[in-house]
């Protein structure tokens, strides 16, 4: 999805990922993908990256950095991918090869795991190899009906120049929230020294609505039974209910989204409750594992009420993706592709208004290089 939203300015030299079925989709939609390399990042040398790259993107595993991450930050197994990503990017730096840009994506927990220390270490590791540095929470909401803010680092090699109209003097309210500032003033004076306030402009008001992405005839779901849909509703709190309710009256056609998620009952013991919105945007796609409940369309038009499952076309939408990218057969696996990637427009937001930029300014080419 980063490749899709940086957009034919940019070859891709290398590309690399892990799961077999991920690797299968991106073949599918990008032959012959040669620059794909299919295994563990920690088994990869800086030999397999070929060339000098303008741009090195990484989104690396999110779970240990998310609330749902038991503090393991950056120490955990998925999202320590990280080192070793930063050890390919110190081989680069030794071998004269260090890429200009380097961007980073992952949850806005990052700010905040372990007290701050997970985002002074990325930011201090940005600072070692001389990089300047800053980051931006961009919520895709602004481009899709999908609320999924983000955090996005970019860093500048500081021996590429940066156009003073990319940058501002404080931070921004719109892509500067009180969790990054706040993780801001929290770094080490030296680091400060380093950081970029990135000036992005504000976009257009976003005219895809949750009714643009409901397929009218879904394909690989099923609507539920009656019963199902019964089921769904009597695990809605008593401030749920009366979102339906209110929903019902209204006797037009309202699509709204719901999510599956354990909270405290009054005795303070654990209950799962069905959350329901009718605000024409869906929840944050998430991963169908580790026990996260995939998210269900809600039809209600006067007394009736039809559910079912969020579509995997719905939900590849709900990224930015085109309708004709090909999606996996099976329907976890196209859930899982939409549910872990990267929306597309936001991708193309910074790359319109950050990433181009920098690298137009400081080479003067039309096409440039990424991994």
């Amino acid at each position: 999805m980063a490749s899709l939203g940086l957009g034919r300015r940019w070859k891709c030299m290398f590309a690399n990922e892990w799961c077999e079925k991920k690797a299968a989709a991106y073949h599918n939609n990008f032959r012959p993908a040669h620059h794909l390399v299919v295994k563990d990042i920690a088994e990869l040398k800086s030999a397999s990256l070929p060339g000098h790259a303008d741009l090195a993107w990484a989104s690396f595993p999110c779970q240990d950095l998310s609330l749902a991450g038991m503090g393991r930050g950056l120490d955990g197994e998925r999202s320590g991918t990280f080192w070793s990503f930063w050890r390919l990017m110190k081989s680069l730096k030794k071998e004269g090869r260090s890429p200009r840009i380097i961007a980073l994506e992952n949850v806005v927990g990052t700010l905040s795991s372990n007290q701050g220390q997970d985002f002074e270490a990325i930011c201090g590791a940005l600072s070692s190899l001389g990089y300047r540095f800053g980051a931006m929470v961009v919520d895709a909401v602004h481009f899709v009906p999908q609320s999924r803010p983000r955090l996005f680092i970019v860093a500048t090699s500081n021996e590429i120049a940066v156009p003073s109209d990319l940058q501002d003097a404080e931070p921004s309210l719109l892509w500067h929230n009180s969790a990054l500032r706040a993780a801001y003033f929290r770094l080490p004076a030296a680091l400060m020294e380093k950081w970029v306030w990135w000036r992005l402009p504000a976009p257009k008001r976003r005219e895809t609505t949750l009714r643009d992405i409901i397929e009218k005839t879904p394909a690989g779901v099923s609507w539920h039974t009656p019963e199902e849909t019964r089921r769904l509703t009597a695990l809605m709190s008593a401030a749920n209910l009366a979102k339906l309710r209110a929903a019902q009256t209204i006797g037009a056609r309202l699509i709204g989204c719901v999510y599956k998620r354990t909270r405290r009952d009054e005795a303070g013991g654990k209950t799962q409750r069905a959350e329901i919105r009718f605000d024409d945007v869906s929840g944050c796609l998430r991963t169908p594992t580790g026990g996260s409940s995939r998210q269900t369309v809600v039809l209600v038009k006067g007394e009736k009420i039809r559910s079912r499952l969020l579509s995997p076309r719905e939900a590849a939408r709900l990224m930015g993706l085109p309708d004709d990218y090909k999606l996996p057969g099976n329907y976890n696996e196209a859930y899982h592709l939409a549910g872990d990637g990267v929306a597309v427009p936001v991708v193309w937001w910074l790359e319109k208004h950050i990433l181009h930029r920098l690298v137009r300014a400081n080479s003067g080419r039309e096409v440039y290089e990424a991994a």
